[in-house]
Formats: C-alpha cells, sequence, structure tokens
C-alpha cells in the first residue's frame, strides 16, 4: 500500500480468487494492467483488463462479471497511492475489505519521519513553546497527554484546546487529522525527492542524444523526444509550484495556529490528492522504467536510446497531456 503504482487486489472484495492473489499495477506505458506474477526468471505475468474475459474464461456476451466491472473502474484510475484510492475508490463507488488498509505501512511511516518534523515541530512550538524541542515524530505528541501527573496531563490539554479554539475532547480527533493530512504531504515529498536524480538523469541523456551524429537527423526522433521533455518539465514544475505553495500556506497557518485554519490547509492539500498522486504515479513510472533500462550514461548507445523513447517512453505521452491539460492552471503559479 506503500507504492503509487501497485493495488494488491486482496484489499477490493473480487469473487474469482486467482485476482484477488494479483494485483493491478501501472505498466510503462501508464496502462493500469493486472499482475498475476512478476519475478526475475519469468518476468511479469500482465493481463489488460481487457483481455481478461479471454484469460479468465468468462463468457461476457451472456452476462458481465461484476468482478470485471470492477477493474474496469480501477485500471483508469491515474495513481493508486492510499490517498488518491481514499477519494477515487469512494468516487467510483468501489468498496475495500476493510477501510484501515488505506494507510502506509509502518515501515513507511517510520521512514517519513524525518518530513514529518517540518510539521509537528512548529505544531509544538506554537502552543508549548521550548517545552516541545524534544519531540521526535507525531506519537510523541499524543504521548505529551499521558503524563502520570493527571494535573500536568490536564494542563497541557487545556493549553492545547485554548492555542486551536476547540473542546479538550475534540483534539484528539484534530491530532488525528494534522497527522493524517501531514502525512500525505511528507509521503508525496519523499516520492519526488526519489524521483528527481532519475529525472535529471534522463534530461541530461536527452542533451547527450540531441548532439550525437547517428541519431541527430532522426526528425521524428527529435520531435518526440521534445514533446516528451515538454511534457516532463511541465509536470515537475507543477508538482514542485504546489509544494511551494503548500508551505506558504501552513507557515501562515503556523503564524496564527487554530483548529479552523488547520481546516481550510487540510482542505486546500486534501482536494489535490489525485492531481499530485497521478502526476508523481505517471512520471515515476516512466522515470523507473528509463532508470531500469540505462542507469548509467555509459549503458546502452544512442540507437537503443532512441529505438526505447520511440517503443516505450513514447507510449502513455497521451495520457501525460491529459494530466498536464487537466491540472489547473494555478497550480503552475
Amino acid at each position: 500500500m506503500d507504492s503509487l503504482f501497485v493495488l494488491p487486489l486482496s484489499i477490493i472484495p473480487l469473487k474469482t480468487p486467482s485476482l484477488g492473489r494479483a494485483r493491478l499495477i501501472k505498466n510503462q506505458r501508464l496502462q493500469g494492467v493486472v499482475e498475476f506474477f512478476s519475478d526475475l526468471h519469468s518476468g511479469s505475468g500482465q493481463v489488460e483488463v481487457t483481455q481478461l474475459p479471454s484469460a479468465m474464461g468468462w463468457d461476457i456476451d451472456h452476462e458481465i462479471p461484476d468482478d470485471l466491472l470492477i477493474l474496469r473502474r480501477l485500471a483508469p484510475m491515474p495513481s493508486y497511492d492510499v490517498y488518491s484510492l481514499r477519494i477515487l475508490l469512494r468516487e467510483s463507488g468501489v468498496s475495500v475489505h476493510d477501510s484501515t488498509v488505506l494507510r502506509l505501512s509502518d515501515a513507511k511511516n517510520r521512514e517519513l519521519s524525518g518530513y514529518m518534523k517540518t510539521f509537528t515541530g512548529p505544531l509544538l512550538q506554537q502552543i508549548y513553546g521550548s517545552e516541545g524541542i524534544d519531540i521526535k515524530d507525531f506519537s510523541d505528541i499524543v504521548a505529551l497527554f499521558r503524563d502520570p501527573d493527571p494535573k500536568a496531563a490536564r494542563q497541557k490539554l487545556k493549553i492545547m484546546a485554548q492555542k486551536l479554539e476547540i473542546d479538550v475532547m475534540e483534539i484528539p480527533a484534530f491530532l488525528e487529522d494534522y497527522g493524517d493530512i501531514f502525512l500525505s504531504l511528507s509521503y508525496y515529498r519523499q516520492c519526488l525527492d526519489r524521483l528527481q536524480p532519475h529525472l535529471d538523469n534522463y534530461l541530461s541523456s536527452m542533451d547527450i542524444l540531441r548532439k550525437n551524429w547517428q541519431v541527430k537527423t532522426d526528425y521524428t526522433l527529435m520531435r518526440t523526444c521534445d514533446s516528451i521533455e515538454r511534457v516532463l518539465r511541465a509536470l515537475s514544475q507543477a508538482i514542485i509550484a504546489r509544494f511551494e505553495n503548500f508551505d506558504r500556506q501552513t507557515q501562515e497557518m503556523w503564524s496564527s495556529i487554530s483548529a479552523q485554519r488547520f481546516r481550510q490547509v487540510k482542505m486546500m492539500i486534501a482536494s489535490y490528492h489525485t492531481t499530485i498522486g497521478g502526476i508523481l504515479c505517471a512520471l515515476t513510472v516512466k522515470m523507473n522504467a528509463w532508470a531500469k533500462h540505462f542507469p548509467k550514461h555509459s549503458v546502452g548507445g544512442p540507437l537503443r536510446r532512441g529505438e526505447f523513447i520511440m517503443s516505450e517512453m513514447k507510449q502513455g505521452i497521451a495520457e501525460m497531456r491529459r494530466l498536464e491539460k487537466a491540472t489547473p492552471d494555478h497550480l503552475f503559479q
């Protein structure tokens, strides 16, 4: 559940056992396909959703199975990250076995603890001042209220309630919301940070390719390279601009912290989950494919790289253009 581009079908109430053991993935052409197996020796066993009736022996002329109808809704989703899924599954009417599965793993939460300090530190500083300096992760905030001295614990709760302008009984729900929304932001930031080196590698590879005498006169390839690069740059710039805006909004929130101000920021961030998730998913899948085949500039000659661009990198570019056009203009500001 920590991936942008993998959806374990075990969380979806499907009737076909073999599908429940499979997973839905975004392939390097940005298609949502069912992957039945994947290993180093036999590769990836992928079946497009349109081909499932044949693969599963379904007679769709007689009756369309519920599982197929569900997968038709899942496959086009722009991202399979948990924050996008919370929204997209609800909009599409697809249920899960247990809503608690739409959370990041404990291991991922630990990975993101460094990112979360950016959001937990200012909250504690605003409310407790220097007393909040020892906070290491979000669970430590909750631990502040487990003081063995009941009077001290009540005092801490009272201080936080006054600062947030809420009732003491509302604090647990506030902390849960606060942790979840900024964990989503931390998750997407980490995805961007991991993506950036691969994106830089790809773009520098294009500069080298354009100067190579073997391929620089291939105008179709050059136009394709330019088109892909323009979309990649536009999408990555949109994400960076959005994060900068989030930073401004959270800084303003901390300068005058209240539960109402937080709810406004929360709604703003949550409203962009599917947009950010979709863009990061598309960029990550594409850059992972390039990095897998060409991890260094010395791996693969210009002809091989050109062939890969025309056969694989080019595929799905229409979907990326759709993401670019669907991105609100102010995301670029």
